[in-house]
């Protein structure tokens, strides 16, 4: 069997980037910097973190199926699949949940908005708006991409009876790039119908999952020799190249052209390059730290994934989970009234108190919980059996 790349290092480091985006966009928005400040439309657009951390996990759970499809591993264990992911995403949820029942004001919300948030029900539910918890719609839309990618998979990439050749990898490949048009689509007609949920369930962002099963389809085909060196493997190579036109594509996306700065309906056009322009944004970000078959990582991707970004990537989901507590505490301490200001204070205590959180909650609880499940896989599974892979909220 040929040997494959079992661990992307530099993926660390963009968990965490993805996951310090989203809280920047939201005391961005909560000092009201992200809405009249003069980077108003950056920090607006800071919201882009979900779409890496959906390029991450569409890479991250569709690779082991694509190894599986070319014969050397066996296909993921349901089971084991579904275990891992309830251990590894529930009990940050469920501490994040109760903290902010008992920590934040429940203003209009009711016991069935935090059970709804604990459920991953609020995004098919109306006024499930709950303070510290807002942030919860891009999980419960993430579990909806868990539940369905043991059967897409199946439908693109169960084993066949002979080896896979490039016309069979092309065919999946182009399927997968035009995803991104699909949920652009999507995004625009919940617009157009004046269907605000619409916008945070999976469809909307099958371009972005999409993406990252694209990223693992090209990179085990390259690894395995079924698929050419092509301009994809030289932006790969050049990290400094990709992220500069990543840059672009943000700076693009931070004008008008993208829709509003603040919570005001955007029109059905400027949704569809919204969501285009943030799975090309997540896509080049990503692209040079799932690496050229047979090179070693370039030294950025390999300092992304150093000990700094190793252990900010291992936080990075409590960050997500914890980090609106913090900030609403915060504001509390501070008696800061929103729109008030004071991005920095605000953003340093937010991003210093999250890691604190999010520390012991990885070290004390998630990491324990997740050794226990790999030491059961490891009893349970064949020897020549992959792990399930991490998720990119990890």
């Amino acid at each position: 069997m040929t040997t494959l790349r079992s661990h992307f290092p530099g993926l660390d480091g963009l968990r965490a980037l993805g996951a310090l985006f989203v809280v920047t966009t939201h005391v961005g928005f909560t000092s009201g910097d992200a809405v009249n400040g003069p980077f108003k439309g950056l920090l607006a657009r800071m919201d882009s973190g979900v779409a890496l951390f959906f390029v991450l996990s569409g890479f991250l759970l569709f690779r082991p199926h694509v190894i599986a499809w070319f014969g050397e591993r066996t296909a993921p264990d349901l089971g084991t699949y579904a275990r891992r992911r309830v251990l590894r995403i529930m009990p940050p949820l469920l501490i994040a949940v109760v903290a902010a029942m008992v920590l934040l004001p429940w203003e209009d919300a009711t016991w069935f908005n935090y059970l709804a948030h604990a459920t991953f029900l609020q995004i098919y539910l109306d006024d499930m708006q709950t303070n510290g918890l807002t942030q919860m719609w891009s999980l419960s839309t993430e579990v909806a991409f868990y539940v369905a990618l043991p059967v897409v998979a199946y439908v693109l990439v169960r084993p066949p009876k002979t080896v896979p050749d490039r016309r069979a990898v092309l065919q999946r490949l182009g399927l997968l790039l035009a995803t991104p048009l699909l949920g652009a689509s999507w995004m625009a007609l919940g617009v157009a119908v004046e269907k605000p949920n619409w916008g945070l369930w999976l469809p909307g962002f099958i371009g972005w999952f999409g993406l990252g099963m694209a990223l693992a389809l090209w990179q085990v085909s390259r690894a395995l020799g079924v698929l050419r060196f092509s301009i994809v493997d030289e932006a790969a190579r050049h990290p400094w190249t990709t992220w500069t036109l990543a840059v672009g594509i943000f700076l693009v996306a931070g004008s008008p052209i993208a829709g509003p700065y603040t919570l005001v309906a955007s029109t059905p056009t400027s949704a569809f390059i919204k969501s285009l322009l943030y799975a090309i944004f997540a896509a080049l970000v990503i692209l040079p730290a799932v690496g050229v078959a047979g090179e070693e990582d370039p030294a950025p991707v390999r300092a992304l994934g150093g000990r700094v970004g190793k252990f900010l990537g291992d936080i990075s989901y409590g960050i997500f989970c914890y980090h609106l507590i913090v900030l609403y505490l915060t504001e509390r301490a501070m008696n800061h009234q929103v729109f008030g200001g004071n991005f920095w204070q605000l953003w340093v205590s937010t991003v210093v108190g999250s890691i604190i959180l999010a520390s012991i909650s990885f070290y004390g609880l998630e990491r324990p919980l997740m050794r226990r499940a790999r030491q059961a896989d490891r009893r349970q599974r064949p020897s020549d059996a992959p792990a399930t892979a991490v998720s990119a909220r990890n």
